[in-house]
């Protein structure tokens, strides 16, 4: 069961999510408690796996990215947990979730350059995580113009290699050997 969060601690994931580099004594002044005490909760916090300190991109000030949101219909009989974190798992993807509505996951997903990693990843990377036909349908949106969107960075975006394959087509060893 997720446990709730006390007001110190969702105090100190609001004060982080506005600056990220605030010290653990501006914190501890801010917050009206000692530094160990926010460093704990801090530990705390990122081991439950509750928080993330992250850099985090402004996406309307990279015109070099390009965001998309694929909406998914999938037939995956009582396993849509188990395809979430598979898509997850994929280059590009910022995240995934089960939503309500005309598509049973909505993922997001972000590349750089031009559209041509969207259409690999909607075209061969998308379609390999699960069984022919488990993924009936998708739809693309690309995002044309957004306004304070903060997004971290995927793995596959800004990477030479991804997937054995480099920025110029040519197939690498995936560094583990496999």
């Amino acid at each position: 069961m997720r446990e709730f969060l006390d007001s110190t601690d969702r105090r100190l994931a609001r004060l982080l999510s506005s600056d990220g580099q605030s010290s653990v004594n501006q914190l501890a002044d801010t917050l009206k408690v000692s530094a160990p005490t926010v460093r704990a909760r801090l530990r705390s916090l990122v081991q439950k796996n509750i928080l993330k300190i992250a850099g985090l991109l402004n996406l309307s000030e990279r015109p070099e990215l390009i965001a998309a949101i694929v909406g998914i219909n999938a037939n995956s009989q009582g396993h849509l947990d188990d395809l979430m974190k598979r898509i997850a798992d994929l280059p590009f993807v910022i995240s995934v979730s089960i939503v309500t509505g005309r598509f049973d996951l909505i993922v997001e997903v972000l590349v750089a350059g031009d559209v041509q990693d969207l259409y690999r990843f909607t075209s061969e990377l998308l379609p390999r995580v699960a069984a022919p036909g488990v993924i009936s349908r998708s739809e693309s949106f690309v995002v044309m113009k957004s306004h304070d969107k903060w997004v971290n960075l995927p793995r596959g975006c800004w990477e030479a290699v991804v997937d054995g394959v480099t920025d110029a087509g040519a197939t690498k060893t995936h560094p583990t050997g496999a």
